[in-house]
């Protein structure tokens, strides 16, 4: 890519995680408030062995729930560290990314978001292309699933 995205780009991306991420955490607390409305419901029945059952999914139900919801604010603990304001000479988490092959915001697993027509794929610095692009610098090649990278820009 040849165009330098500005600081506004990487506002808009930061914006895109935590709507993400915020409607995750809406998900997951309404999964919760349905598997304990239903687990309630439960025990107003006296229906012996199907009571016990549905009582018992409802609370595998709240728990998967409860996971999903812990991991969602884990992730908005996360993109709350990042300083959109902040550049930096070399790839760290928050770091805007432009390579020969593909733009690169690193903060959350969230994939592809297109902006102005360009694409630019939210990834988790965990993952394998961020692990090595992390503590990278501007013009730093490596290969990657059998492709070519150049880091051209960070912001």
């Amino acid at each position: 890519m040849t165009s330098i995205p500005s600081k506004e780009i990487k506002i808009q991306l930061h914006s895109k995680c935590l709507e993400f991420v915020e409607q995750r955490i809406a998900n997951a607390r309404l999964a919760i408030n349905a598997a304990t409305d239903s687990g309630n419901d439960e025990t107003k029945s006296s229906a012996g062995d199907k009571h016990e059952t549905g009582r018992a999914m409802a609370q595998l139900e709240q728990e998967k729930s409860g996971k999903q919801l812990h991991e969602a604010l884990e992730l908005k603990k996360m993109l709350n560290k990042i300083s959109v304001d902040q550049n930096s000479k070399m790839v760290s988490l928050g770091s805007l990314v432009v390579t020969s092959n593909g733009n690169f915001y690193i903060s959350i697993s969230m994939g592809k978001i297109v902006i102005d027509n360009i694409t630019y794929y939210a990834i988790s610095p965990i993952t394998p292309i961020a692990t090595l692009l992390m503590g990278n610098i501007k013009n730093y090649t490596f290969n990657f699933n059998s492709q070519f990278y150049i880091i051209e820009n960070i912001l």
